[in-house]
């Protein structure tokens, strides 16, 4: 059963990213009133705790840190800057309040994503720019958020829209990219660290997509001897990752190889998709598509996947709404909590409401576009 709630957000122009914090009771909203908002749930109502403007451009994202280094959120813009924001706790009785750390200004072209790292890799955060490049920044002080390092620059001359992290303990670290470039022959790439080499390297190039990608997600891995990736463009695509160590001539292990299957691919939403998001388990993913429509899929022991759920910003099914698999406008977002029961959806196109998911188990928030 899912409960859906709207929420008025206020913002003054369209919304593009949600992002809930690892617990799932915060929430963050950015749109291109260059305005975020934090959003706190009190009570079973969301309430809006702080407000104020980021950029002087639209902001494309938005990321929670683990809570483990505080309460930190990161925001990218089309001004071409990446912006940290810490919240101090509030003094006197006032309410808490937000303040810029850091401001990212090395790239010279729009950034598009930005992602903090898995906790046991420390406070790190990955940026991604149109220009093609990937920024590494690590925090070397937990303690004082205002100095943060650019460790590592990637060149992948191809235009990005997506990256993400994968979230294993027993890999090197690893990010995928993907591209939103019409011409490109591979539209994800998979680039990894080499603790040896002290650099970044791309691994993989995955030829079998080459449609301009929206989204890309690693799956949360609990004990699986493979990694899955979901991937957003014309279609759902559901890969399967598997590392393959192997050793060179010396006997020492060399860089990591892998075999790439595709488990599934669905064209459900007959339109682009936007946004995806894996729950705790990484047995569940939700996409949103230009259908107005979220759809949720799982698979099963044999790794056969399918529907289990499509719903529209009113909480009902495509059942009960069809013929109108448009009116609502596109879907442009996604974004999951760790560990909450309630997600968020846009209201429809050129909206600036939200209307929040209660499924019990876990938590996606498509936002609209």
């Amino acid at each position: 059963m899912y409960l859906a709630k709207t929420i008025p957000t206020e913002h003054k122009d369209v919304i593009h990213d949600v992002a809930y914090d690892y617990h799932g009771k915060r929430m963050a909203t950015s749109s291109c009133d260059q305005l975020v908002k934090i959003w706190d749930l009190v009570n079973g109502e969301w309430r809006c705790s702080a407000s104020w403007k980021c950029h002087t451009g639209v902001i494309w994202r938005v990321a929670w840190a683990h809570p483990e280094f505080g309460q930190v959120i990161a925001t990218c813009s089309y001004d071409r800057t990446t912006a940290i924001w810490e919240e101090l706790p509030p003094e006197d009785g006032q309410e808490c309040k937000w303040v810029k750390r850091g401001n990212l200004v090395d790239s010279r072209s729009s950034i598009v994503d930005v992602k903090f790292a898995p906790k046991h890799l420390g406070l790190k955060l990955a940026t991604c720019s149109a220009d093609g490049n990937i920024r590494i920044y690590e925090a070397p002080d937990i303690m004082n958020l205002s100095q943060w390092t650019l460790q590592h620059e990637i060149v992948s001359k191809i235009s990005l829209s997506c990256l993400t992290w994968n979230q294993s303990r027993f890999l090197p670290p690893t990010i995928a990219a993907g591209s939103d470039s019409p011409n490109a022959t591979a539209s994800v790439h998979i680039y990894e660290y080499n603790e040896n080499a002290r650099t970044w390297s791309r691994a993989e190039s995955i030829g079998a997509i080459t449609p301009p990608v929206r989204d890309v997600a690693f799956s949360p891995n609990l004990g699986r001897s493979y990694d899955m990736l979901a991937v957003a463009s014309r279609e759902v695509t559901i890969l399967q990752v598997k590392p393959l160590p192997r050793k060179d001539s010396s006997g020492q292990a060399g860089s990591t190889k892998y075999e790439i299957r595709n488990v599934a691919q669905f064209s459900d939403h007959q339109s682009q998709v936007w946004r995806l998001s894996w729950n705790i388990t990484g047995t569940i993913l939700a996409s949103s598509g230009d259908d107005g429509f979220v759809r949720l899929w799982k698979g099963n022991y044999l790794d056969h996947w399918k529907c289990i759920a499509t719903l529209r910003s009113d909480g009902s099914d495509e059942q009960s709404q069809s013929g109108a698999a448009g009116a609502a406008g596109g879907a442009s977002g996604l974004a999951s909590s760790a560990g909450g029961g309630v997600g968020s959806v846009g209201s429809g196109k050129d909206q600036r409401g939200l209307s929040t998911y209660s499924t019990g188990r876990s938590s996606f928030a498509p936002i609209w576009h």
